[in-house]
């Protein structure tokens, strides 16, 4: 493994988002890799649509990284890496899947995606989904509760809290590392 972006032992990671959810995965899966992690919140647009679909979601993502990105040139803020995390839904083989996209840029701007576990979505949430509503709210809606997605998600309540949703962030984030914990095979890709 290569430790070229590890060799230091602290790190600070910009999530653009102040969602709970999001800034503890971030937290957790980077903690995987360095001794002492600092995750400091900067909400950002994703510049998608606030239920993206297949493909928006990785370019909602990419747009947070981007921003942050941006943001901590223009304003020095020394971070070390830049986290867009994005909700979505895709149409896979006939049937309709929840998931999180994943973009990770470092201060090089080099960048990695991710993606988490897909699971899928019965046919009244998504009818709701396909006419502009947010999965939070569908979620908040069936289960008479509020601000389901800065707690378990929907895939909390659908595996019957087995999974949450910063469980299944976190394996998304830990896979856009993947090209940062292996430059040597990634550089000079097309």
């Amino acid at each position: 493994m290569s430790a070229e972006p590890f060799k230091k032992s602290a790190v600070t990671v910009l999530v653009g988002s102040a969602n709970p959810v999001k800034i503890e995965s971030v937290r957790a899966s980077f903690a995987l890799y360095y001794k002492n992690v600092s995750v400091l919140p900067h909400p950002v647009d994703s510049g998608v649509g606030i239920q993206p679909v297949g493909a928006e979601t990785f370019i909602g993502a990419e747009n947070r990284a981007d921003a942050l990105f941006r943001k901590n040139r223009s304003k020095k803020l020394g971070a070390d890496f830049f986290a867009g995390i994005e909700g979505g839904i895709i149409n896979l083989h006939g049937r309709w899947l929840s998931f999180g996209g994943v973009c990770l840029m470092d201060s090089s701007g080099r960048k990695g995606f991710g993606s988490s576990a897909m699971f899928e979505l019965p046919g009244s949430v998504v009818k709701e989904l396909l006419s502009g509503v947010e999965l939070g709210d569908v979620m908040d809606k069936i289960q008479n509760g509020h601000n389901t997605k800065q707690k378990h998600g929907a895939v909390g309540f659908f595996t019957k809290g087995r999974i949450d949703r910063k469980k299944l962030y976190e394996s998304g984030i830990i896979s856009a590392l993947i090209p940062f914990l292996n430059t040597e095979l990634f550089d000079g890709r097309p």
